[in-house]
């Protein structure tokens, strides 16, 4: 039965959108593990939806795969195009630790990849917008 089924909390797993030049509208999702183990198997999909100007818009879903994303390191997702952060970006990421599955959804919600939000994310010192 489901109330069977454990569901292990994700920790020290991030999605982080990324500008990649000061000055530049070229931004990056990336995917962080700062745990002190490896991920393995790692599935992530990315869609966006919402609305804009009174129309519903929804992007195609992309999948990415990675075999693995070792300690404290990090991984390039995609290439996100300014044009959608007017609505929900939705990552969610899949993995394997030990082999016991993880999974957790990151949404960035509309207008809230601006320049305020922006902060310096670890390894890459750039500046951008973090989900843990």
């Amino acid at each position: 039965m489901i109330k069977d089924i454990i569901f292990p909390e994700v920790e020290d797993i991030a999605i982080a959108i990324v500008r990649e030049h000061e000055g530049l509208d070229e931004y990056n999702a990336y995917v962080f593990n700062f745990r002190e183990e490896d991920i393995k198997n790692v599935l992530i999909t990315s869609t966006g939806y919402g609305v804009i100007n009174y129309v519903k818009k929804k992007t195609s879903t992309l999948r990415h795969f990675f075999e693995e994303v070792e300690s404290l390191d990090y991984k390039l997702i995609e290439p996100v195009s300014k044009e959608v952060f007017g609505i929900s970006n939705e990552y969610w990421i899949s993995f394997t630790i030990n082999g016991i599955m993880y999974d957790k959804q990151y949404v960035f919600l509309p207008e809230s990849i601006i320049d305020s939000n922006f902060q310096m994310i670890p390894f890459i010192d750039k500046k951008g917008v973090i989900i843990k």
